[in-house]
């Protein structure tokens, strides 16, 4: 059937994606909904299988990711900064030197392109820096490998100190709110719009960028609450995890090799400048030090905001601090992307 040339390779991709998530997802693996497809559709297109995720769910999907990125900066962030604004002036300081540090290494190390060492390099949420990769002319497939690794790494870290400290988990985490389809709906079509005319202003995961933008300003002004919904962050996420998949066509095994030894490479430098940041904070500001350890990780958001949960570490000071990392580098980033960016720290070549 000729009709189904096109559709074929879509739904094979869409199938391997929700087996790898359900997968993941079983066997407790960090991000499960987006390591898990993209792990399973890489392996198919290693093994030469037709995989495929057209334009249309792509833009979807990165709308989707700036909506929730957006989600997170509400009203009770905003003042939560002036509890400790020394401490976020450190943590956005830190944030800068990471980026410059980690992508310098990647590049005179391991001979990375520019940005795909800035993208590998960027401690910020998985979603949001693949989604950003995803829209360059970047190699999607290190930055996948190497940030996956930097997750895997810190996410590990967590069941070590939790044994150290002879602590155990809480059962369960209060779930946050969802926002509701209306509102959802009234968020998408500005962001769309406005995702559009960014596009044609040539700047890097627009429609990414105009959802986080749009989002933002609903929660800052308190026309909307909650956060994306579980029901609508799953398929998302298994687009996403699809669309990293397809980016492995003719990636070698040297490849692979080289990748996840420059990300445990970063990863052991990040970790030790967050470190050493970490503490000087703590001194310097009489925080506590598990505190300060947790809030500069560059991990994940709900990773380290569960770590702050189990230890004894104040969860407010932590979330915010990742909260506001991730906002501090979903500025900067685009504009480090663009090649109109005059930098004069960042070599363009």
């Amino acid at each position: 059937m000729p009709f189904l040339s096109p559709v074929l390779p879509v739904l094979v991709t869409l199938v391997l994606g929700a087996i790898g998530a359900a997968l993941a997802a079983a066997l407790q693996m960090p991000a499960p909904y987006l390591v898990g497809p993209a792990a399973l559709a890489t392996l198919a297109c290693l093994c030469g299988i037709r995989i495929a995720v057209p334009p249309s769910l792509r833009n979807a999907a990165f709308l989707a990711v700036g909506l929730s990125m957006g989600s997170t900066i509400t009203p009770d962030v905003l003042a939560a900064t002036a509890q400790w604004p020394l401490s976020f002036v450190a943590l956005f300081a830190m944030s800068a030197i990471l980026l410059l540090t980690a992508s310098g290494f990647l590049r005179r190390v391991f001979g990375y392109d520019r940005l795909t060492a800035l993208l590998a390099a960027c401690p910020g949420h998985l979603s949001y820096v693949l989604s950003l990769a995803a829209g360059t002319r970047s190699d999607l497939a290190a930055v996948s490998v190497i940030q996956s690794v930097r997750l895997l790494a810190l996410t590990l870290l967590v069941p070590i100190v939790v044994e150290l400290y002879g602590l155990t988990p809480p059962s369960t985490l209060a779930a946050p709110l969802s926002a509701g389809p209306l509102a959802l709906l009234a968020m998408a079509l500005p962001a769309l719009a406005l995702g559009l005319a960014l596009q044609r202003l040539r700047v890097p995961a627009a429609l990414l960028v105009g959802g986080m933008l749009v989002s933002s300003l609903a929660h800052l002004t308190g026309l909307v609450e909650g956060v994306i919904p579980f029901w609508l962050q799953v398929p998302v996420y298994v687009i996403l995890g699809c669309l990293i998949g397809t980016r492995f066509s003719g990636v070698t095994g040297r490849d692979l090799r080289r990748s996840t030894l420059a990300g445990l490479s970063a990863t052991a430098v990040v970790c030790a400048i967050s470190g050493a940041v970490a503490a000087i904070v703590s001194i310097g500001l009489d925080i506590p030090l598990a505190a300060a350890f947790i809030a500069f990780a560059p991990g994940g958001l709900e990773t380290m905001s569960a770590m702050a949960v189990i230890l004894p570490a104040d969860p407010a000071y932590v979330g915010t601090h990742h909260i506001l990392r991730l906002v501090f580098l979903s500025f900067v980033m685009p504009m480090l992307l663009s090649d109109r960016f005059p930098s004069l720290f960042i070599s363009k070549k």
